[in-house]
């Protein structure tokens, strides 16, 4: 079976404040991925859990009460009808009550509105500002890929982003393009004042640039006051090639869209002639499967 020459994708990343209502914000989303598809985008990315604040900022038993379970979700079933008019690809973050454990997941929705699966975020953070050990079990379901209607895509939500071996599993499964959905932005105390957001963007870059795959980031924006920390999201959404390069990226501060296209038929050609998969040594990789480095 012969390949097409070409096979051109166009991804957008949403940068949007997320401070209000549940509803208010689903609305939001819903708007800003209208406008995204507008723009001809085909493949579109929310911020992490989109729907509301940031509520991992405190320790508090009533967040519970925002998890819903993924089957059944009315959020889901709203972005899923959404994608079937709009012939889009949407990773949908949501909080998921799931029997007696709670997950920071990803509903997969291809541009029919099939819902084509589920990712649950494998590494969770827990630090001042970012309690989400309190809330999320790790996820149990592996790092996947999606076979869409326009590509083969890779997901990992915020924390994952900071961890390579995440993004070469996907890249090694098929992922023709990454997208993390993010939350981070400044450090509570008792840390000392830091801005991380060109080391979270170096990182990220460098796992397109090491698997030759396009990447995708969005985060979120504002400022929210929690009961004992506050954070001040840095926005810094971007969108890489397969060099690691930025194309695009946001400000700080404000709300946007960002775009991009890849011909995917012309990244797999440089990343087949780049020689970083045929070159590999899985067999000297043991220490990595390994806490402690001891093989």
């Amino acid at each position: 079976m012969s390949r097409p020459e070409t096979r051109t994708v166009k991804v957008a990343a949403i940068q949007m404040s997320c401070q209000g209502s549940r509803a208010e914000n689903v609305e939001k989303g819903e708007a800003l991925v209208r406008k995204a598809a507008a723009e001809g985008a085909q493949i579109i990315l929310l911020p992490e859990l989109f729907e509301g604040p940031y509520f991992c900022k405190d320790q508090d038993p009533k967040y519970f009460d925002w998890a819903y379970p993924f089957a059944g979700n009315d959020t889901i079933e709203r972005f899923s009808n959404l994608a079937a008019e709009l012939n889009v690809v949407l990773p949908i973050s949501f909080f998921e009550e799931a029997g007696k454990s709670y997950f920071n997941s990803i509903a997969v929705i291809d541009a029919d509105g099939a819902v084509l699966g589920l990712y649950r975020k494998s590494h969770i953070p827990d630090g001042p500002g970012y309690q989400e050990k309190y809330y999320f079990s790790p996820g149990d379901t592996g790092f996947q890929v999606w076979e869409t209607a326009y590509g083969c895509i890779g997901i990992g939500i915020c924390w994952d982003q900071w961890f390579p071996e995440a993004a070469r599993t996907m890249a090694l499964q098929g992922a023709e393009i990454l997208f993390y959905p993010t939350a981070i932005g400044s450090e509570p105390p008792p840390a000392p004042p830091h801005d991380s957001s060109g080391h979270w963007q170096r990182v990220m870059q460098g796992h397109a640039g090491a698997n030759l795959v396009p990447l995708v980031a969005g985060n979120r924006v504002g400022r929210e006051v929690g009961e004992v920390a506050e954070i001040t999201f840095y926005g810094s959404s971007f969108i890489a090639d397969e060099t690691g390069e930025k194309i695009v990226e946001a400000n700080k501060t404000e709300e946007t869209i960002l775009y991009a296209e890849f011909d995917l038929e012309k990244v797999r050609r440089r990343r087949q002639g780049w020689g970083i998969f045929r070159d590999r040594r899985p067999d000297l990789y043991a220490p990595v499967l390994s806490y402690d480095g001891d093989v």
